[in-house]
């Protein structure tokens, strides 16, 4: 299990930082968990989930 910050979030998925929060707050986007504090992480399985699940709703 990995944690990854929001850049690493932004890249991976190439999405911005105002999409990644307009999806969150959808509900369409894994939230994010407190690590510390005020720090902030996403699970990569979770984002690797969300990623294939897109992948998937395209192909036909």
């Amino acid at each position: 299990m990995k944690f990854l910050k929001l850049q690493q979030v932004m890249d991976k998925t190439t999405l911005c930082r105002s999409s990644i929060y307009l999806l969150i707050k959808a509900g369409d986007f894994p939230k994010n968990v407190t690590i510390m504090g005020k720090r902030k992480a996403w699970l990569e399985s979770e984002i690797d989930d969300w990623i294939m699940s897109k992948v998937e709703s395209t192909e036909l």
